[in-house]
């Protein structure tokens, strides 16, 4: 038999017709607020954005550790490749960096068989001149500047027998396999009051010898820097000269 007095119940939280009459009647107590869960809120995830600057100076391992955790992969994995081949071409560029001695067995293979493309700058020389040392002096400073470029020095009389000592010194520039320019005398360089940026643009007259456009131009300011620097020193010793009259 059927219950007439049971009571439809909805889904939770639903209340039928009757009792909402029963709740304003006050037979029935106040409908409980129905429950409904916190709006969903995602939580914020540490960031793992690298700025550009955080990366210099980092190892190639360093690089690949910090690839693996930053969100940007595209951006860390083309910033590894440019820094890998960043420091492929320094190791390329880091050939030479000093002026070596050869013997005249060995002329051949250091100077007309160095290299493709790279620029040899081979001083005839003998101790016995002062103008060689002064020039070897200056071409030890340039060398270690521009260790792409090759410099090396030579007995004048082991290089060419019978050389002149009148000649010397003697600069010979040599490029893929052939004596491009021969200069002879320390005039070529400035005379006796030449120096490491005025030997650097004297072979920079025959081509790109000693670095790039940008830095032929940081030579000339070195010059002029050192010029000056000269001059304020002569002036000084001009005025405590004038102290002493």
């Amino acid at each position: 038999m059927a219950d007439y007095h049971s009571v439809y119940k909805g889904p939770e939280g639903e209340s039928t017709k009757w009792d909402d009459i029963q709740r304003k009647l006050g037979n029935l107590p106040e409908k409980e607020p129905v429950w409904k869960p916190d709006a969903y809120q995602p939580e914020e995830e540490e960031s793992k954005e690298v700025s550009r600057e955080g990366l210099e100076g980092k190892s190639a391992e360093e690089l690949e550790e910090l690839e693996d955790e930053c969100g940007d992969d595209r951006f860390m994995e083309a910033y590894r490749r440019k820094r890998l081949e960043e420091l492929r071409k320094g190791v390329a560029r880091q050939r030479f960096g000093g002026l070596e001695e050869i013997r005249g067995s060995e002329f051949v293979a250091q100077v007309t068989n160095a290299g493709e493309g790279i620029w040899v700058v081979c001083h005839l020389y003998k101790d016995s001149v002062q103008d060689c040392a002064i020039l070897n002096q200056c071409l030890e400073e340039v060398a270690r500047q521009y260790p792409n470029t090759k410099f090396v020095k030579i007995l004048s009389t082991e290089c060419i027998p019978g050389y002149p000592d009148e000649n010397l010194p003697t600069v010979l520039l040599y490029k893929d396999k052939q004596c491009l320019q021969t200069m002879v005398g320390l005039r070529q360089f400035g005379g006796k009051g030449t120096s490491p940026e005025l030997v650097a643009i004297s072979l920079n007259r025959h081509g790109a010898v000693c670095g790039d456009v940008e830095q032929q131009e940081q030579q000339v300011r070195s010059l002029i820097s050192r010029l000056l620097v000269q001059q304020e020193e002569a002036q000084q010793g001009e005025d405590e000269g004038s102290d002493f009259d």
